[in-house]
C-alpha cells in the first residue's frame, strides 16, 4: 500500500491488519483540515489493498479525539457564520460539508471491517467516525458526547443517521438533544460499544486480537458479509446526509452559532438566545 506523507494519521500494516492511529496535530487529536483530507485517502488505499483484511482505528496520547478542531475549521467558514450569507457562501459551505461527510463515509465504504478502539474522550466528529466503523470497543476511562448541539450546530457528519441503528431512537435523541457526556459503562449498556476494557493498552490489545480473528476468515466472504449488512443501512444514511447538508446550509448561520464560537474561544459558557 502506497500513501502520501501523512500529518494527522499514522498507518502500520502487519499480518493482514492495518492499524490507523489519529495523531492530531491539534490538542486531543482534534480533527483539523489534515485529518479530513487524509482519512478518505487512507481508507480508500486500505480498501484497494488485497493484503489487508481488517482495520484497527485508535487515537494517540490520552484521548481518541476531541472532535472537530473549531479554530482550525471555522476560519474558512467566516462568510457563513454571521447570519447574512447569500447563495454563494452557502453553496460553497455545502460543498465543503459534503466533502467532510464523504470523509467519514469512507470508513463505512471500506470493504475491510473497521474496529474502533476508543480511550479517553470521543467527542462530536469522533462519534461520527466511530459510528461509521463496524465494531466499537472502549477503555474504562472512555467518554462519549454528541456535542454539536452545545455549539449551535445540527450534527451533520453521520451520527444522527447511524446511531439509531446502533443505540436505538430513544438513546440517540437523548444524546443529540442534550449534548451530554456518557461514560464507557453507559456506552456499553446502550450498545454503543461491544465491550469495555480496563485501560488503553487493554482495549487496543483486544481490538488487535479481534482484527486478527477476522483476518483469519475467508477475506472475500468477510467483505461480502459487510457489503450485505451495509446494503440497507447506507442508502438511508446517504439520504439523511444529503438532507442535513441542505438543512445546515440553509439554517446554520445564526447569532447563536457566532456566540458558541466566541464563547469557545473565550473559554466561557455561551448564552443562546434562539437568534
Amino acid at each position: 500500500m502506497e500513501l502520501p506523507e501523512l500529518k494527522a494519521l499514522q498507518v502500520e500494516v502487519k499480518d493482514h491488519v492495518a492499524e490507523v492511529t489519529l495523531l492530531g496535530p491539534g490538542k486531543g487529536n482534534a480533527q483539523g483540515p489534515d485529518f479530513w483530507r487524509e482519512l478518505p485517502i487512507v481508507f480508500r488505499a486500505i480498501d484497494a489493498d488485497p493484503e489487508i483484511r481488517a482495520v484497527v482505528l485508535t487515537g494517540s496520547g490520552k484521548n481518541f479525539t476531541y472532535g472537530l478542531d473549531l479554530p482550525a475549521m471555522m476560519g474558512g467558514w467566516a462568510d457563513i457564520l454571521g447570519g447574512e450569507a447569500l447563495a454563494g457562501p452557502r453553496t460553497k459551505f455545502l460543498g465543503e460539508l459534503r466533502e467532510l461527510q464523504a470523509s467519514v463515509t469512507s470508513l463505512a465504504d471500506c470493504r475491510k471491517p473497521v474496529i474502533a478502539a476508543v480511550h479517553g474522550w470521543c467527542i462530536g466528529g469522533g462519534v461520527d467516525v466511530i459510528t461509521a466503523a463496524d465494531i466499537r470497543l472502549a477503555s474504562a476511562d472512555a467518554k462519549f458526547s454528541v456535542r454539536e448541539v452545545k455549539v449551535a450546530i445540527v450534527a451533520d457528519l453521520g451520527s444522527l443517521q447511524r446511531l439509531s441503528g446502533i443505540v436505538g431512537e430513544g438513546h440517540l435523541r437523548e444524546l443529540a438533544f442534550t449534548g451530554k457526556d456518557i461514560d464507557a459503562a453507559r456506552a456499553e449498556r446502550i450498545g454503543l460499544v461491544n465491550d469495555v476494557y480496563p485501560d488503553q493498552e487493554a482495549v487496543l490489545a483486544a481490538a488487535r486480537e479481534l482484527a486478527a480473528e477476522i483476518a483469519g476468515n475467508p477475506p472475500l466472504v468477510v467483505q461480502g458479509t459487510k457489503d450485505v449488512l451495509n446494503q440497507q443501512r447506507e442508502p438511508k444514511v446517504a439520504e439523511g446526509l444529503r438532507y442535513v447538508g441542505a438543512w445546515n446550509s440553509a439554517f446554520l448561520p445564526s447569532k447563536d452559532l457566532g456566540e458558541a464560537v466566541t464563547a469557545f474561544m473565550q473559554r466561557r459558557p455561551p448564552e443562546f438566545k434562539g437568534e
